[in-house]
């Protein structure tokens, strides 16, 4: 009777074994598949930002050239307006006063302008969530129970981009720059 009980716990004692040996391996294996989908996560939100980024470029520069044509375009064409109009005329200054001469429309500073908030905008938000992966992967490397099982793979390796100026400041933790347009 005793050979059956001890038997009885002998089987206990291997079956909370060998379920504690499952709970291990399952934690391990969701801690693994957690750590690769981040790491894909980034990957793809790294191609994101680079993509984002070329956008904004591309939209900016070709804003910018649509408006400097415009601005040379206004430059040949409205010295030939104004002469023709009063050329031989004594009453120019009261001509000029009284007629309705073309002005030239800023309209596609304001668009340009708003272009290139926009764009940084969305670039920014973009990085933002790129850092949120980062920060979420650092997290599964280190913290524990995970750490048991994915600590020793690397960190991410992912580019911010960022501007020499920004690098400088946090370099020497100094920012002095409060003219907004130097001269």
């Amino acid at each position: 009777m005793e050979n059956q009980k001890s038997r009885k716990g002998l089987y206990i004692g291997m079956a909370i074994g060998a379920f504690l040996l499952i709970i291990v391996c399952m934690m391990g294996i969701s801690a693994s598949n957690s750590e690769i989908e981040l790491k894909t996560q980034a990957n793809a939100q790294e191609q994101v930002c680079k993509n984002n980024f070329d956008a904004m470029f591309k939209k900016i520069a070709q804003i910018a050239e649509v408006s400097d044509q415009y601005k040379e375009a206004f430059k040949e064409v409205y010295p030939a307006l104004i002469e023709g109009r009063y050329k031989n005329d004594g009453n120019t200054l009261m001509k000029w006063i009284q007629e309705s001469n073309p002005n030239f429309d800023t309209k596609l500073y304001s668009k340009l302008t708003d272009v290139i908030e926009s764009s940084r905008d969305s670039f920014k938000h973009e990085q933002d969530k790129l850092a949120d992966i980062v920060r979420e992967h650092n997290n599964i490397l280190q913290k524990w129970p995970s750490s048991m099982f994915v600590g020793g793979r690397p960190a991410l390796n992912v580019t911010f981009v960022s501007s020499a100026k920004t690098k400088e400041t946090y370099r020497t933790g100094e920012e002095n720059d409060i003219n907004v347009f130097k001269k």
